[in-house]
């Protein structure tokens, strides 16, 4: 999935950007949102507009850390 498309998926869950959302919900298996939220996580670019929260849910490890949710800022226009 490219970025571009994660954001779009990511707007029409959350509704607006900045408001947490369940990883649980982009509907891909464990290990394909691992990687994916793992690869943005990585690139300092991309990852300062990434949010990960560990609440109530599903948890993924991304980067190493436990997480549920994830929010994401809308200044991440200015890259796509």
């Amino acid at each position: 999935m490219h970025l571009s498309e994660l954001v779009a998926k990511y707007l029409a869950l959350a509704g607006e950007f900045g408001r947490p959302i369940a990883l649980e919900t982009f509907g891909l298996s464990t290990r394909e949102l691992e990687q994916l939220f793992g690869f943005l996580d990585e690139d300092y670019h991309i990852s300062r507009y990434f949010h990960f929260t560990n609440a109530s849910g599903t948890q993924y490890t991304i980067s190493g850390e436990a997480c549920t949710h994830v929010a994401i800022d809308a200044a991440i226009r200015e890259i796509l």
